[in-house]
């Protein structure tokens, strides 16, 4: 086997990797970038663009179907052609991974390894059966897959995952989606609205990231209103009749039904795709889950035998498995793993304010922890609904509960939980506002146009600013 000795190895090419190298080749360490999967991010290949690229589809076909509202008249009614859909879905995605592929052929030919990389020891790696490479510090950043993966394994083709889901030709008739999750929603609220009947499952009542019980309730209404949505429905049998499956299920308020699928989506999350890496053969410390104990400032792993020399990032950490994040945590990892592999030390680095978004519609924003990560009784919230906010109205799109919690002594932000349209960019704003540590007092005193829908924003905090000269202490006349 062939022997390469540099100062930093990184295991994936994905988001995190490749900053995760830049960075430390930048830093002035050698590097080796070791790729064994498909090339392109998951983001690029089956997350963020392609989903994305179903949703844009799903909401064109719901705009036509509501054009009657505004007065337009579409001749000859709605068609949707699955076809043309999915051949755009696949034509774009791919784009997309050509444009990471890009990134990753412009990686030195002499740095790139291709093959499933495991450890040998904490300095050691070797790399399918070609190579061994000695580091003196390592990079973990070998993404996430599909979880769920054993659940039903008697369905055969018909049970499928979100990845699955980008490579079809054409739109099938019927699909059930088990998890109400951030993808469960987005692609079963999507293939409903391009006319496929579409049923989802859950347990334990959650809808996405949502933990405020007001806008999680708001939210199971208006999802429940415009397609089936069981979040704490029991599927009381799920077998396969010929090409379809057959599922037996129960409900809140539902007798059990029986209901004729093409495919059962598995979107019960993802997990860090890890398992391959020998991490037996390290000291590393691992969670319950086998993810390795990591310091989210310097991402820098936990031995059992004291300090480690690799370094975690992306969604293999399991920290926060966003691709702004797996930026961040790539750079951060590259830059320590350099620092250390040159004698240099290692230092935290900054942590953006939490954020995530979930491009249903009406779309979710979390802002901070969300509402589960407060202290009860440490803080205040300012809502504000969407259904008579002027611009909402006028746009039709008059759907929507928003919750802004701040800090009941300071009255400085501490996040939001958003069900609402353009959630995307209320959400922004917040995390700007949550990471440059205002108070509601100052986020009132910037401009708020109008008619926009950020005045819902405005009505929020102005809820807020009039509960917190509530809660202050009367001062006694003189």
């Amino acid at each position: 086997m062939k022997k390469v000795k540099v100062d930093v190895a990184v295991i994936g090419a994905g988001t995190a990797g490749i900053a995760a190298y830049r960075a430390a080749r930048a830093a002035g360490a050698s590097a080796a970038l070791i790729e064994g999967g498909e090339p392109g991010t998951t983001c690029a290949r089956v997350g963020c663009m392609p989903s994305k690229l179903l949703i844009a589809a799903a909401n064109a076909a719901r705009a036509v179907s509501e054009a009657s509202a505004f007065g337009i008249h579409v001749n000859g009614g709605q068609q949707v052609d699955g076809r043309a859909v999915m051949a755009r879905v696949r034509r774009e995605r791919d784009r997309f991974v050509g444009l990471v592929e890009h990134e990753m052929l412009a990686v030195p030919e002499a740095d790139r390894l291709h093959g499933r990389a495991q450890f040998l020891d904490n300095r050691t790696l070797a790399v399918a059966d070609h190579t061994v490479v000695a580091a003196k510090s390592i990079v973990i950043a070998s993404g996430s897959r599909p979880a769920g993966l054993e659940a039903w394994p008697d369905l055969g083709e018909c049970r499928i995952t979100s990845d699955d889901v980008f490579g079809w030709e054409d739109l099938p008739q019927a699909v059930a989606v088990v998890g109400p999750g951030v993808v469960g929603l987005e692609i079963g609220q999507a293939l409903h609205r391009l006319g496929v009947r579409v049923a989802v499952f859950g347990q334990g009542g959650r809808v996405g990231p949502l933990s405020d019980p007001e806008i999680l309730d708001y939210a199971r209404r208006i999802f429940g209103a415009e397609f089936t949505l069981e979040p704490d429905g029991g599927i009381l049998s799920m077998e396969r009749e010929g090409s379809r499956v057959v599922i037996r299920r129960t409900g809140k308020d539902v007798a059990v039904q029986t209901g004729h699928f093409d495919y059962v989506l598995v979107a019960t999350g993802r997990t860090p795709d890890i398992a391959h890496l020998g991490l037996d053969n390290t000291t590393l410390k691992c969670d319950a889950n086998g993810v390795p104990i990591s310091d989210p400032g310097t991402t820098r792993t936990v031995s059992k035998t004291g300090q480690s020399a690799i370094f975690i990032a992306g969604d293999a950490s399991n920290f926060l498995p966003l691709l702004h994040e797996a930026a961040d945590e790539g750079r951060i990892a590259g830059t320590n793993a350099a620092q250390l592999a040159t004698g240099r030390p290692v230092a935290s680095s900054l942590r953006r304010a939490p954020l995530a978004v979930v491009f249903t519609d009406p779309q979710i924003g979390i802002v901070g922890g969300g509402w589960h990560a407060l202290k009860p009784g440490s803080f205040l919230t300012g809502q504000a609904s969407f259904e008579d906010q002027g611009r909402a109205r006028i746009m039709l799109r008059n759907q929507g509960l928003m919750n802004v919690y701040a800090d009941r002594i300071t009255g400085r932000l501490l996040g939001a939980e958003i069900f609402a349209p353009a959630a995307e960019h209320l959400a922004h704003l917040l995390a700007w506002a949550l990471q440059l540590d205002l108070s509601v007092t100052q986020m009132l005193e910037m401009p708020f146009y109008h008619p926009v829908l950020e005045e819902g924003l405005r009505s929020a905090l102005q809820d807020l600013a009039t509960q917190l000269a509530a809660a202050q202490p009367k001062v006694r006349a003189a």
